[in-house]
């Protein structure tokens, strides 16, 4: 089994607790490196490994629907994203510090306005014809309710309109059969819940656990009002140094910034998830599951899922572009660590909240059947070497939006037991 102790070792982590430290306390030091080791308390010995391991956990009822541990499992049941009424987000600081500069103008004329209606017309046809193909492959596939994104609404703390329900990976996390609600980070995807609240009702009933993570204020508190970003070498000198545009003045998290592996879950810390929000979700978790940090050379983190991809029981896609810290503790418990091709998505498609590496955010069905672009004809070669069959469904105008296949849905059940893979 891996021993989360291993986090401790490298000088990034080490730099992490250290500034973090120096901007909050020590009280705050402490449950940050507590969050760098994980559950190192659950791992002082391998008889407490074998003992966690067997140890009975809350038994999934047996008429309920909803139930997946990983991302590999056969998939039987999936929510799908909608495109329809996507509005472009107000260019608030949150907003630009998670977008490349050369969209800024985008974003500052048509803020709070539909994204254009051609383009929406076509994602909309493309996720009709995923969803069919998904239903011909056995998947049940349920949909968010559409919701007019373009209505202002007001808090105590802040103004905004809305964005889309079309991603449900970034707001719903499965966890056996606990559907996890995360709180967000971006103010106009607050009331993003709405779109999904039906659906979440209906597997309630069913016997699924529901829980809401706290929902943050998303007062300027919450941002760096100042974060200086204004070119790509600033990037990349900020992520160096640790610093993002949220700061820890309350938990907020994405649940597309984790990604599961049985008891083993891994999150980054990025622009719309902190450290706080990692705590929140490892007491949440603990004592079935434990959740690491890991890191990446990535000047703009935002969502794991195209930056490092689990698709199957000890085997993982990793971003060449951007290295794993931490990817040696993997390579050592005997994991394969695979580099996916370069993208062959063209230079002038629009991509507003994403970049080209999409090409890697594929939907797996089972250990033999992944979900992945027509277009990229490279990384299909990739899965074809490795014994995976490609179902290819083209999804480009949809990825305009901010995601590939993996950000477009959420796994509600997939048939396989809780597992460590670590042993």
């Amino acid at each position: 089994m891996l021993r989360v102790r291993c986090f401790r070792g490298g000088s990034r982590g080490a730099e992490a607790v250290h500034y973090i430290g120096s901007r909050l306390g020590r009280v705050f030091t402490g449950w940050v490196q507590r969050s760098f080791q994980s559950t190192q308390a659950a791992t002082a010995s391998q008889n407490t490994f074998a003992a966690n391991d067997n140890k009975a956990t809350s038994p999934v009822p047996k008429d309920c629907l909803v139930c997946s541990y990983n991302e590999w499992d056969p998939l039987e049941e999936v929510i799908v994203g909608r495109a329809e009424n996507a509005c472009v987000p107000p260019f608030s600081v949150e907003v630009k510090a998670n977008t490349y500069e050369k969209y800024w103008g985008f974003y500052q004329k048509f803020g709070g306005q539909s994204f254009p209606k051609d383009h929406l017309k076509k994602a909309v046809a493309e996720i009709e014809e995923m969803c069919n193909i998904l239903k011909r492959e056995g998947v049940i596939v349920k949909r968010p309710d559409p919701i007019d994104w373009s209505v202002k609404y007001k808090t105590p703390d802040f103004e905004s309109t809305g964005m889309y329900a079309a991603m449900p990976r970034d707001i719903l996390l499965v966890v056996g059969n606990e559907i996890i609600e995360a709180p967000m980070a971006w103010r106009a995807r607050f009331f993003e819940y709405r779109a999904y609240r039906r659906i979440i009702k209906d597997y309630f009933k069913q016997g699924a656990k529901w829980t809401t993570a706290p929902k943050p204020t998303m007062a300027d508190e919450l941002y760096d009002q100042d974060y200086p970003i204004r070119s790509v070498e600033d990037r990349h000198k900020l992520a160096a140094q640790g610093k993002f545009v949220t700061t820890e003045f309350e938990p907020c998290f994405d649940a597309a910034d984790f990604i599961r592996a049985g008891r083993d879950i891994f999150a980054q810390r990025s622009q719309v998830t902190n450290y706080m929000g990692i705590e929140w979700m490892r007491r949440h978790l603990a004592p079935d599951y434990r959740v690491h940090i890991i890191s990446f050379k990535d000047p703009n983190p935002m969502h794991i899922d195209a930056t490092f991809n689990i698709i199957g029981p000890g085997l993982v896609l990793s971003n060449p572009d951007r290295p794993c810290h931490q990817i040696e503790l993997f390579k050592k418990a005997g994991w394969t660590v695979i580099q996916p091709p370069v993208p062959l998505i063209p230079d002038d498609h629009p991509l507003w909240m994403s970049s080209k590496w999409l090409s890697m955010n594929v939907l797996m069905l089972d250990e033999k059947r992944v979900m992945v672009d027509a277009n990229e004809t490279s990384i299909q070669k990739m899965f074809e070497n490795l014994g995976i069959s490609t179902i290819k469904v083209s999804i480009r105008h949809a990825n305009s939006l901010g995601g590939g296949f993996h950000c477009w849905t959420c796994d509600i059940r997939r048939r396989g037991t809780l597992q460590s893979y670590f042993d």
